[in-house]
């Protein structure tokens, strides 16, 4: 790796060197092991005031901007996006080890997510409101200001518009700061919206670890913190924000439940089942880790299950045939090992996979951060693999007979983001769906997320949603205008 190839921090519309004395992040490559990405120098506590004196300096014209403009401007962003879709998910995939399958629709969606906020950013205003007596009043919705956001390494672009395309949309400025493990997207988000014509100053990226994001989510010029990651990283966040009365909004973990009942389509349920797992490599925070099947149609699920999983290509993830790539980094994959370990210790029958990385057929992958996807069953609620989020590809399934049953099963968590349910039944889909205690549930699919719904946690899988309407209402502020259209009787003399 040389100097040259080093990623800058983007502030104020133009990348930032960092000093030399700082030492570099290595990025490596999860598909071969190799230190073939290139790396970056943490930006220090100087570039994160200067990033965010930059947000300072710039939200007020932008908040001024029309908002049709405003429109325009991310409107005209998607469009770059989206001609640079094949560009993006490459980059997407040699950052995360997803496949361009899935990263592919990551550039699509991202394209979808900022022209939906495009069109609300010009009715996203206030209301009127009659008073008794003949006056009125009105509200103003008005931007919060500047934005502190922190984005997971599983979906890098895509969560960054996520958290960036309301924001702009509603007059806010960004700061940015990305996985260290993955900061291609935020800074080709960056450039686009430079491009594209938002004002230098309104998104910035600062790239870093835990340092560099307790230092942005602390500064006293930041007005709100959005954050995507880990429950113990959300709750230090949270804390943070909470010192400086800061409003938040916090995507944490998950162990979502997959409820499957005997009367649904078993082929259709063993579909949802893989998306549920082995998405994103299974390193995806909604993914239905926890799969209850009702004992009636256990053995044929699992059988369906096992044959179409074990026929799913494990290579590399920039090869168009690949199904399964790699772990984000080394370590990430022996965490998800010692789990696997940790289900065959407590009794769960490990019936396809291992905590072994597969023998694959290109020498080059050898050193690649690769796992086969594991499915156990006979598990029980109390295993650690049931309880615990792993984040990888372990499938654990336990059976069912009844309603109330497995409702109370299903909720039985510390955590609330997503859940399933299939059944043929939509009496009952929808009557499970609402006893769930969960921020998203899906009647008959799974991991879907479209822009047009919200998107959060209960419990502690979260506080607040993004995307929605819902975006827009946490990006803004209500002021209230009182407007008096009769004489004031006063009490005093």
């Amino acid at each position: 790796m040389t100097k040259s190839r080093l990623l800058r921090s983007f502030v104020n519309g133009r990348a930032l060197e960092t000093c030399p004395s700082v030492p570099t992040y290595e990025l490596r490559d999860a598909a071969t092991g190799a230190p073939s990405r290139p790396g970056f120098r943490p930006s220090p506590s100087s570039m994160v005031d200067a990033a965010v004196s930059s947000a300072a300096d710039a939200r007020g014209g932008w908040a001024s901007t029309a908002p049709s403009a405003r429109s325009g401007i991310l409107r005209a962003a998607a469009e770059l996006i989206r001609s640079r879709a094949e560009e993006l998910a490459r980059d997407e995939t040699r950052d995360t080890g997803r496949t361009l399958a899935e990263t592919r629709g990551d550039a699509a969606d991202a394209a979808a997510c900022l022209h939906f906020y495009a069109g609300l950013a010009p009715v996203a205003g206030g209301s009127v409101r009659d008073i008794p007596g003949g006056s009125w009043a009105y509200t103003r919705r008005e931007p919060l200001g500047t934005g502190a956001c922190i984005g997971a390494w599983n979906y890098p672009l895509l969560g960054a518009v996520w958290k960036s395309a309301p924001a702009l949309a509603t007059g806010n400025a960004v700061v940015f700061k990305p996985s260290e493990e993955t900061p291609l997207g935020a800074l080709a988000l960056a450039e686009a919206f430079l491009e594209a014509g938002v004002p230098p100053g309104v998104f910035n990226v600062i790239l870093g670890g835990a340092e560099t994001g307790r230092l942005l989510v602390e500064h006293p010029g930041v007005d709100k913190v959005s954050f995507t990651g880990s429950l113990e990283t959300g709750r230090q966040v949270y804390a943070s924000a909470a010192r400086g009365l800061k409003r938040a909004t916090m995507e944490l973990g998950g162990k979502s439940p997959l409820i499957i009942f005997g009367d649904a389509n078993v082929d259709h349920a063993v579909s949802a089942a893989m998306a549920a797992n082995w998405c994103a490599n299974g390193q995806a925070c909604s993914n239905g880790t926890r799969v209850f099947v009702h004992d009636s149609i256990k053995e044929e699920f699992l059988e369906r299950l096992l044959w179409r999983t074990a026929q799913l290509k494990i290579g590399h993830p920039l090869a168009d045939d690949t199904d399964i790539g790699p772990m984000v980094t080394a370590g990430h994959r022996e965490r998800v090992r010692s789990y696997i370990n940790a289900g065959v210790d407590e009794g769960a029958s490990l019936l396809l996979g291992s905590s072994e990385p597969p023998a694959l057929d290109d020498p080059s992958l050898s050193g690649g951060y690769f796992l086969s996807p594991v499915v156990f069953a006979d598990c029980t609620d109390d295993m650690t693999i049931v309880r615990e989020e792993i984040f990888g590809m372990v499938m654990s399934v336990l059976s069912f007979a009844k309603e109330d049953e497995v409702i109370a099963r299903a909720n039985a968590t510390e955590y609330g983001l997503a859940a399933g349910v299939f059944t043929h039944d939509l009496r009952k889909a929808h009557r499970v769906a609402a006893a769930l205690q969960a921020g998203t549930v899906w009647i008959n699919n799974y991991n879907l997320a479209p822009v047009e719904i919200p998107w959060g946690g209960y419990k502690m899988s979260g506080v607040g949603r993004e995307n929605g309407s819902e975006a827009i209402e946490s990006w803004t502020q209500v002021k209230s205008v009182y407007v008096e259209m009769n004489d004031i009787e006063s009490p005093y003399q």
